[in-house]
């Protein structure tokens, strides 16, 4: 198995390529929102046209929140220091369960490296919640199961 900081390493540019296909694909969607609204063309039947327009500057709207939320969590993801070591549970920390293994970072969901399955997690998320400032031999219970850490890095 690799060490702790490698795998922190790997972990944390899986979850910036995460980020940045999300602002990629937000800003995409962005454009072509925009596009086809300017594109629509008056007609001889205005409430068309208006309707059209409307629609277009809907799903602009909604990947411009998309991409505002793709931001803030690159933003979450750039106040890690991967390489740091953790002895409490912190923004950052890689976490050994007997229930899985946590990256605590932002919440992309699993990751597998070399066979080895990580969830992404938030801070806020209930089970980061439960996990911060806890160290390596505590339990938590989180959603009614429990966890026993049995590292912390």
């Amino acid at each position: 198995m690799m060490n702790v900081k490698a795998i922190k390493s790997q972990l944390y540019a899986r979850c910036l390529a995460y980020v940045d296909q999300r602002i990629e694909t937000a800003r995409t969607a962005m454009e072509a929102a925009q596009e086809a609204a300017n594109s629509e063309t008056k007609s001889s039947a205005g409430d068309k046209y208006e309707t059209g327009r409307a629609m277009a500057q809907r799903e602009r709207d909604m990947s411009a929140a998309q991409l505002a939320e793709s931001l803030k969590l690159k933003k979450e993801l750039e106040q890690i220091t991967a390489d740091a070591s953790y002895e409490t549970v912190q923004r950052g920390s890689l976490v050994m369960t007997d229930q899985g293994n946590f990256f605590i970072s932002i919440s992309a969901g699993k990751i597998t490296l070399e066979g080895v399955d990580y969830f992404a997690v938030s801070l806020a998320s209930p089970l980061g919640n439960g996990l911060i400032n806890r160290k390596a031999g505590e339990e938590v219970r989180v959603n009614n199961r429990w966890y026993r850490i049995m590292e912390v890095g």
